[in-house]
């Protein structure tokens, strides 16, 4: 498989993503980055961009605009 047929289904597997998953992967990615927020245990813990991660993790697991 070539590198560009892996981008190609990476691409299309993003955009298929759940709102609810794509929310917790931008959140976790940011854990994995921030220095702020690798050593918390809980998320209300980080920065203040990880609390908004968390936050709009929160919103699309409860179903966003119901």
């Amino acid at each position: 498989m070539t590198a560009a047929k892996c981008t190609g289904v990476t691409v299309a597997v993003r955009q298929a993503e759940l709102p609810m998953l794509r929310a917790y992967r931008l959140w976790f990615e940011h854990t994995r980055k921030c220095a702020d927020c690798k050593g918390v245990r809980k998320a209300q813990d980080g920065c203040q961009g990880g609390r908004e991660l968390w936050a709009a993790y929160r919103i699309a697991y409860a179903g966003g605009d119901r």
